[in-house]
């Protein structure tokens, strides 16, 4: 049965080029889950975009003296650029900075206020007597004081993960003036959305994901809503950029919408300007209003608690208030169905830093490594229980023993002996009609059974969102196929029989056939690139483009996926008929000339690309 899938990806601050953790920790699971959905027939949307309004932003501008708008656009060009490069097929790929934006977020604050879970507090927050303004928590630094660490942020710090009282911060500095700062607390008034109203509902919203959340997730989020409750916390600030505050009193003309509180709003922004932007009408609503629909937010660890505490508080707290505002219907949103957020991945044993250029960059690495080679080395090194580490050695031995040799020269020598001895087609099979199937042999057989058998093995855990172990089945079946061709070795026998050798050469080709369906997820160019050996004329995916999006704001591009004309896909990118299924490769169907999937690397690489750390 065909279900409604949102994967809902973390929005990226445009203050840094996005690296390897970046990717692996949220882009490429949601990725991976997104082709998968796909091909089984589901309707799926991925959505998410640059997350152009938090403090980070507005930091990175004042470093680099530009206004905050042209030094979001820039990041957010070349994150789209990333995205197209590496193959994550967002649905719609936008901004926080959009008229659509600005709108579903001030009516959720609406909504909220319209059902009493609003109200307005004067506290003392951190200002600047030099710069003669509040500074946001992210311009504040000083020791946790939980754990004792310095270089805290005085909204979270991310040594013990603890969200903190910043006015608690131990010796306060202000990252804009330096250590000779002095900033001093003022009283300013602020909206608070009251979580302990809530906390009961969201308790009982963790405990009935508890059969299939990441304990890692799950653990962590229970365990402080249990020890801490929830409280209430500000959802405006004092700051010059961002989404005004939706009411008229005067005073609130200068302070914006936190970012904490608006920018898991887009996930329910995206996908209405997705419809917007489609032509789909009131499309968005499969995902955000059928109970039966299932959303996934793939996160980092740092954003745990916002998405499986906060975010549905803030879904909780709306009701059908919003439905109400915005359509004028009384309809509940729905929540989210799963978090499954990854560890963190490191960098040759230290933390990845991009101040210390400790990092690998992504743009950076696609000039000189090709985009599934580096999508399978986050996949089978994914941080999904705990943190894992990038090591240049492993990333060289693991495309060259595993990508390579196990899977790469599997399809490659088949298809190619094949090719260059039946003239370029599928080895005939005889029919037997008392069978009412083909001639093959007991072996063929049970090789083609265990591969059919992989869409069930695969799938429960692509299902179960452990792409990880997914990733591991598909090439341990890929090993199978190896030893099926060791024991009947074709190349040998063609020079004896080959009929026989042609009954080993099919079997193969349609083992093949069937894993590049398994490997699409996570190998999506080469996997099409097979695809296009095998001659078929419907590729498996669509294709990824940019469009310019025009509102009161101004201008911005957003990435967008969509079904080439002959794919037999609906114009939402989507397949109408299911390819999650085992091959139906016909004897005597035509080829074309196959080449190599993928490239060895040297053992050179490895001191080559260490000596590029921390430069």
């Amino acid at each position: 049965m065909n279900e409604n899938i949102l994967i809902a990806v973390a929005w990226p601050y445009a203050n840094a080029e996005i690296h390897v953790g970046n990717l692996t920790g949220s882009h490429l699971p949601g990725d991976i889950a997104a082709r998968y959905h796909r091909l089984k027939g589901d309707k799926v949307l991925m959505i998410t975009g640059t997350d152009s309004h938090g403090t980070p932003v507005t930091m990175s501008a004042d470093k680099l003296g530009k206004p905050v708008e042209e030094v979001y656009k820039s990041y957010h060009e070349g994150f789209i650029e990333l995205f197209q490069k590496i193959g994550i097929s967002y649905d719609l790929y936008t901004t926080t900075h959009s008229e659509n934006h600005f709108k579903v977020s001030q009516t959720i604050f609406l909504a909220l206020e319209k059902n009493g879970y609003l109200f307005k507090k004067t506290e003392p927050q951190w200002f600047s007597p030099g710069l003669k303004r509040f500074l946001p928590d992210r311009y504040i630094e000083g020791t946790c004081y939980i754990c004792g660490t310095d270089g805290a942020r005085s909204d979270q710090c991310d040594a013990c993960g603890n969200v903190l009282d910043p006015t608690k911060l131990v010796n306060p500095k202000s990252k804009v003036e330096g250590d000779t700062s002095s900033p001093e607390l003022r009283d300013t008034e602020h909206y608070f959305i009251d979580l302990s109203k809530l906390e009961p509902d969201v308790k009982k919203y963790l405990q009935d994901r508890s059969s299939y959340m990441r304990d890692t997730v799950l653990g962590e989020s229970l365990r402080k809503v249990e020890a801490e409750g929830l409280k209430p916390r500000a959802i405006t600030r004092d700051l010059d950029w961002g989404i005004p505050v939706p009411v008229t009193e005067a005073g609130w003309e200068t302070k914006k919408l936190y970012v904490w509180f608006e920018a898991v709003i887009g996930y329910l922004s995206a996908p209405i300007e997705w419809s917007q932007v489609s032509g789909s009408g009131e499309a968005w609503r499969d995902w955000w209003t059928n109970p039966k629909a299932k959303q996934y937010h793939f996160i980092g660890k740092d954003n745990i608690f916002f998405h499986t505490s906060l975010w549905p508080a803030e879904l909780m707290g709306v009701g059908s208030a919003f439905m109400e505002i915005f359509t004028g219907e009384k309809i509940p949103l729905i929540l989210p169905y799963d978090v499954p957020a990854n560890q963190f991945m490191n960098l040759e044993g230290k933390k990845i830093s991009g101040s210390r250029n400790w990092a690998i960059w992504g743009r950076d690495a696609l000039t000189r490594f090709d985009p599934d080679a580096i999508r399978y080395y986050l996949t089978v090194n994914m941080p999904e229980s705990k943190d894992s580490d990038w090591d240049w050695a492993e990333f060289v031995a693991r495309n060259n023993n595993e990508l390579v040799a196990t899977w790469g020269n599997l399809a490659n020598r088949v298809l190619a002996f094949c090719y260059k001895n039946w003239d370029g087609h599928v080895p005939d099979v005889p029919f037997d009609t008392a069978q009412g199937a083909l001639a093959l042999r007991p072996a063929d057989l049970e090789l083609l059974a265990t591969i059919e058998n992989g869409f069930n093995t695969v799938g429960a855990e692509l299902d179960a969102v452990r792409l990880r172990s997914a990733l591991g089945e598909a090439m341990k079946l890929a090993t199978v196929v190896n030893q099926y061709l060791d024991v009947n070795a074709p190349w040998s026998a063609i020079k004896v029989d080959k009929a026989e050798a042609g009954k080993t050469v099919y079997t193969a080709l349609k083992a093949i056939d069937s894993l590049k369906v398994m490997f699409a997820p996570f190998l999506p160019f080469t996997c099409e690139k097979l695809h296009t050996y095998f001659n078929y004329e419907t590729p498996l995916f669509g294709e990824q483009y940019t469009e310019t999006v025009k509102d009161s704001l101004g201008e911005h591009t957003v990435l967008r996926y969509r079904a080439t004309s002959a794919s037999g896909q609906r114009p939402d990118g989507n397949n109408t008929n299911a390819q999650w299924i085992p091959s139906d490769l016909q004897p005597g169907k035509k080829l074309n000339q196959p080449g190599p999937l993928f490239k060895k690397l040297e053992n050179e690489v490895i001191d080559v690309e260490r000596a590029r750390l921390g430069k």
